[in-house]
């Protein structure tokens, strides 16, 4: 699976100067890390988002947003955005919850 390369080079550049960041090719897209933890990534034209149980929960409401799942196994606290709906202030505060979720665990 091809992820949207222009998604992904806003996401880079949003995550710069991030101390710990990286990214790795998985899933057949691109995942951002921060100090080893997944933090989000890129299906497709689609955003991945790594949160807590509660706060997925919460992101499942939002509209454009559904359960990440490509095996018929559906990722425990993960969602997808659907690309869409990644204007620029909804991309930072998408990338701001993941960051915090990879940031509040222990680094690899």
């Amino acid at each position: 699976m091809a992820f949207d390369q222009a998604l992904a080079d806003r996401i880079q550049d949003e995550l710069r100067d991030l101390d710990g960041a990286g990214d790795r090719k998985m899933f057949g897209g691109i995942i951002f890390m921060v100090h080893g933890n997944m933090a989000v990534g890129v299906m497709g034209d689609d955003l991945i988002v790594r949160l807590g149980e509660q706060a997925a929960e919460v992101a499942l409401s939002e509209p454009g947003t559904r359960v990440f799942d490509i095996t018929r196994r559906p990722m425990r606290n993960w969602v997808v955005v659907d690309g869409e709906r990644l204007d620029d202030d909804a991309l930072v505060r998408w990338l701001r919850a993941g960051v915090a979720f990879a940031s509040s665990l222990p680094p690899k």
